[in-house]
């Protein structure tokens, strides 16, 4: 039996994108704070504790969904958009960076997904977004991500953002893929996920890359990003820092001053 509100959503863009997500009379979507975009007149806003899951509950119910939030780095609130009036209204999210919106129908998926703990964009109320601890030491001292990742439960639909292009990438049983931490978007609970150090005196001094990287075993579905928004973000700080530079120019510092943007 599906428990979650059934949202019908549309997608729109290319670098920015954002959804559409359409509420039937009563319907919910919840949102990270900061995703609203716009929506239609007779669509209510409201600010709840928690992640939405858990609104009829207690208090102590309540207090450990808020919580959970808290442990992903995540804002202990989030907002709640409820079409209270009698046609279909719509609602829409916005991606915070250029990227893709990765749609989730999580009853498909087999009602769990691992993601980074800054995916997860907006939802239908009812779905669950907590934590997810992995078992391994190594895993969390090294993963890229931190020991904590989030876990987003439910049969409803989900909505993850991710830097860059997206590929999503079916892993058969047994099946290895080795993905650079940073770019691992997530995957479905059926993959088994582990770091592996790269190796190698040359690769982890001069490679240009980082020391480890994680490890999926099929089977299951796998998200990969091709630019974290923390490397797009060290790249734009490294330019901002060196000042600009003229990359096959012969004028070079004097080119900036004849074109104005050496200011």
């Amino acid at each position: 039996m599906i428990r979650n509100h059934e949202i019908d959503y549309h997608i729109y863009g290319e670098e920015m994108q954002y959804v559409e997500v359409e509420l039937d009379p009563n319907e919910t979507a919840v949102a990270e704070p900061g995703a609203f975009m716009m929506m239609d007149d007779g669509i209510q806003m409201q600010t709840i504790f928690g992640d939405g899951s858990q609104q009829s509950g207690g208090l102590m119910g309540k207090l450990f969904s808020a919580g959970k939030r808290l442990l992903t780095g995540e804002s202990l609130f989030m907002t709640a958009f409820t079409n209270t009036a009698y046609g279909k209204k719509r609602v829409s999210f916005a991606s915070p960076y250029p990227g893709k919106i990765i749609p989730l129908d999580l009853y498909q998926l087999g009602g769990r997904i691992i993601c980074q703990k800054d995916a997860f964009l907006c939802a239908a109320k009812g779905v669950s977004v907590g934590i997810e601890f992995q078992r391994k030491l190594g895993t969390g001292l090294f993963g890229g991500e931190g020991f904590i990742m989030q876990k987003i439960e439910g049969d409803g639909m989900a909505f993850m953002h991710a830097g860059g292009h997206v590929l999503e990438r079916n892993l058969q049983p047994g099946e290895l893929l080795k993905v650079d931490t940073g770019c691992l978007v997530g995957f479905t609970s059926g993959v088994n996920y582990d770091i592996q150090f790269v190796g190698g005196i040359k690769n982890t001094i001069f490679g240009g890359e980082g020391v480890f990287f994680a490890t999926l075993r099929g089977p299951g579905k796998v998200w990969i990003q091709t630019i974290p928004i923390s490397r797009l973000a060290g790249r734009i700080m490294q330019f901002a820092n060196s000042g600009r530079k003229e990359e096959g120019s012969i004028l070079g510092g004097l080119g900036n001053l004849l074109d104005g943007d050496g200011r």
